[in-house]
């Protein structure tokens, strides 16, 4: 029911995403009357719901007056009340800050995690893929906030990309250590005694330009920070867009360059396009949730659907939790002062 659009982009998404994927099925949470259009599609469930989160409602309308609203219908259906839940992943474009809220409160996070964190991969000039948190969830981070994320990224890479000693960088405004905010020193300082422990492999610090050079594989910064990065992005790759098309519109000369360079084009604009990287990781939650763009069309939001069914095919809730016990064992206990009681 969320993002921009709602089903008129979420159904054809969802329709696309079976036709594609035989063995998968899905659980359609809605009003009645939206869903409707899927009662009699093959391994679909609908599941009622009487209200939305809207994209402005605030946080404290998501969790405590709208009960029986889609979103939160759809998220307790990941939880094991009774035996096997009744869903393995839960995908939504709805409100970001009622998403994160309401998954925490009915889901609960990792032990030895405070503060979930929203995870995405950017493409990077290696042909690969550079892995970034927090995009959002988090505004205001403290210094040990930062080393939980960097863990989190460490199991998520570990686990989806099969690369056990992943490295880490961390978002400053330069390399040396003396620059940056209070909280970033802080933060490089709890980095490199985790490095030492073996806990995570730390490169250094990193600026933005790292993230598309895929210096390292994992970048962590703060929620503001990380979601200027990720606006910036899909908007770079607008821009490209648009310039391509301006390119076959201007003249014959610009018409004729631009044809001899189609295919190089079309390449960069496919690896850049953010649409196939849809869909974000809630990393921390005992629960796979992953957040669509609030404006995806349908194939972004199909993507979206994918990456979840992925991440639940290949076990990924339980990889990521043993990675996490594992290198939160080997931190020093001062580290994580600030871990939820």
């Amino acid at each position: 029911m969320g993002g921009d659009h709602g089903p008129s982009v979420t159904l054809p998404a969802c329709k696309a995403f079976l036709d594609k994927h035989p063995a998968a099925e899905l659980v359609l949470v809605g009003l009645p009357e939206a869903v409707a259009p899927a009662r009699d599609w093959a391994r679909t469930r609908l599941v009622p719901a009487s209200e939305v989160v809207t994209m402005d409602d605030a946080v404290e309308v998501a969790l405590r007056r709208k009960k029986d609203s889609s979103m939160r219908v759809a998220i307790s259906l990941l939880r094991e009340e009774s035996g096997e839940p009744q869903a393995h992943a839960c995908v939504s474009a709805g409100n970001t800050g009622a998403l994160m809220a309401v998954s925490r409160y009915l889901l609960k996070t990792m032990d030895g995690i405070d503060r979930p964190a929203i995870a995405t991969v950017l493409p990077n000039r290696r042909d690969a893929f550079t892995t970034v948190l927090d995009l959002g969830a988090n505004v205001d981070c403290t210094p040990e906030h930062l080393l939980q994320f960097a863990v989190m990224g460490s199991a998520l890479v570990s686990a989806v990309e099969g690369k056990e000693d992943p490295t880490v960088g961390l978002l400053n405004i330069g390399e040396e250590a003396i620059k940056g905010s209070e909280v970033i020193k802080r933060a490089g300082e709890l980095f490199r005694a985790a490095g030492d422990d073996g806990s995570i492999v730390f490169h250094g610090n990193v600026e933005g330009n790292d993230i598309f050079a895929g210096t390292t594989d994992i970048v962590v910064c703060d929620g503001f920070v990380g979601n200027v990065v990720l606006k910036a992005s899909e908007g770079l790759a607008s821009m490209l867009s648009d310039f391509i098309k301006q390119e076959f519109t201007r003249n014959w000369l610009t018409k004729l360059a631009a044809l001899v360079a189609l295919p190089v084009l079309k390449h960069f604009k496919h690896r850049v396009d953010h649409r196939r990287y849809n869909g974000a990781a809630l990393l921390g939650l005992r629960g796979l949730v992953f957040k669509s763009h609030g404006s995806a069309d349908a194939f972004a939001f199909e993507n979206a659907l994918t990456r979840a069914y992925d991440a639940a095919r290949n076990r990924l809730l339980d990889r990521v939790h043993d990675r996490i016990a594992e290198s939160m064992r080997a931190l020093p206990a001062g580290d994580i002062a600030t871990q939820v009681a």
